[in-house]
């Protein structure tokens, strides 16, 4: 499938600049493209075993939220006081997969959340997205 190893924050591996780069245009169509033809880094859940997406809720939503990141350090950025970041860089196939599984509980997909140019789309219109 579409995953790769673990996180090491300077590990080249776990940075999409091509991601990175429509998320500073605010361009739809190049974060569309970077998804279709790069990867996108993908927390997971801190713990043994199987990796598990980490997903994110707001104390009165009903649905989750997916935070999906340009970069590992991104993600680091976000929680900084966590000591275990894990990641997973994701290809096209692997994103699609994961959002196909779980679209009917995921309200909405962050991009780089915490900055520097955060974007959101919801999980239909990235599915979409992948399809093409």
């Amino acid at each position: 499938m579409a995953k790769k190893k673990y996180s090491t924050l300077s590990d080249p591996a776990f940075r999409s600049e091509q991601l990175a780069s429509a998320l500073e245009q605010q361009d739809v169509a190049a974060v569309a493209f970077a998804l279709r033809n790069d990867k996108v880094i993908v927390p997971l859940l801190d713990g043994e075993g199987t990796p598990q997406v980490r997903v994110f809720k707001r104390d009165d939503a009903d649905g989750y939220m997916l935070l999906l990141f340009s970069s590992a350090a991104n993600y680091v950025a976000m929680l900084p006081k966590e000591t275990n970041h894990r990641v997973l860089a994701y290809d096209a196939a692997g994103l699609k997969e994961f959002l196909g599984m779980n679209v009917g509980v995921i309200d909405a997909v962050w991009f780089d959340v915490a900055g520097p140019h955060p974007m959101q789309a919801a999980a239909e219109d990235i599915l979409a997205a992948l399809e093409l």
